[in-house]
């Protein structure tokens, strides 16, 4: 069975977090059922929702403030680094520590921060969560905020919806790579996008996308920029979640798999296999009834396998990819 590096959930968010060790009724992801799926590391993210309605189609959620989403991320980074300490996961902090986690057997955990608001427009707060272990940052999830512009859930829509990075949104871009730390870009808009690209600082990541040609929502990525990632050596998650990969945009759970293997076929044809990975936002979104929990991505991987690719390039599309690419971020 193949190893999987997923690269997004929202796992350790739920209200039922302190029971992943140990195994939980419901979602998608605890720790049994990860050994169980063949899950052998993943990015974790501390999501801060918006209070009340979550978000409206097609306009942006409403800002959320430091505060609320700094304790959001202080729990969820406490979570990871408790299960470290309970010797459930390995919190990889660097080169080599997913290549360590893999050869003892243990979960490999990135600690990531969806949307930037718990870091103050002068960074400070950065330094402290980079020494807490946070390697990953997303800039903004679906609302603006002091560094960007989130897009907006809409289907049919292009993504290049608002503008893009602030001042403050160059520096975090600029202090992140600096720091090791891999910056996101799933959920930012597509002029936001371009000016992460025109830095030039390192891979560019999409963690939990699709492709918008054959999907054509918001949140999905168009031929040009997936053209712009290949180009500097990053990759896309393709991910789960049913209203990003069907082309009818439906939040139906009755979705076949193919309907993900076929986003995973479409980047891996336009920008090379090297460029391809999985990022679920598992308990974070809808997924196909067919692939049920973390236990269901071996029928996922024969999906995928089904659509012409050899064993060597589902290894890379299942982990090698995520390794190479978050290896090269973390580098300073």
């Amino acid at each position: 069975m193949l190893t999987v590096f997923d690269g997004h959930n929202d796992t350790l968010t739920r209200d039922d977090a302190d029971d992943f060790a140990t195994g939980r009724e419901g979602g998608h992801v605890d720790l049994p059922r990860a050994r169980a799926g063949g899950l052998g590391g993943g990015i974790f993210a501390a999501f801060t929702d918006t209070p009340g309605d979550r978000w409206i189609e097609g306009e942006p959620a409403a800002p959320i403030g430091q505060d609320r989403a700094a304790g959001v991320v202080t729990r969820t980074l406490g979570r990871l680094l408790e299960l470290e300490r309970g010797g459930h996961v390995l919190l990889a902090r660097g080169p080599g520590d997913l290549d360590t986690a893999r050869e003892r057997g243990t979960l490999a955990a990135v600690a990531h921060i969806e949307g930037a608001e718990a870091v103050d427009p002068g960074l400070l707060a950065l330094d402290v969560l980079h020494a807490a272990g946070l390697r990953s940052l997303g800039p903004v999830w679906s609302r603006p905020n002091a560094f960007a512009h989130g897009v907006p859930f809409a289907y049919p829509s292009t993504p290049d919806i608002g503008p893009g990075l602030t001042p403050a949104g160059i520096r975090l871009v600029r202090r992140c790579a600096e720091l090791g730390i891999a910056v996101d870009l799933s959920h930012l808009n597509e002029q936001g996008f371009w000016d992460v690209a025109k830095l030039g600082l390192a891979p560019l990541i999409a963690s939990h996308s699709g492709a918008h040609a054959l999907c054509p929502a918001s949140r999905n990525l168009t031929d040009e920029q997936l053209d712009a990632i290949g180009s500097s050596g990053g990759l896309v998650g393709i991910v789960y979640a049913v209203h990003f990969v069907r082309p009818d945009g439906v939040e139906d759970a009755d979705t076949p798999l193919e309907a993900i293997a076929a986003h995973v076929r479409h980047v891996a044809d336009r920008i090379g296999v090297d460029h391809v990975a999985l990022g679920s936002d598992f308990d974070g979104a809808t997924i196909p009834d067919a692939l049920g929990d973390v236990t269901g991505l071996p029928r996922l991987l024969d999906a995928i396998r089904a659509t012409g690719f050899s064993e060597d390039e589902m290894e890379r599309i299942a982990w090698g990819n995520w390794r190479r690419v978050l290896e090269a971020a973390w580098a300073t």
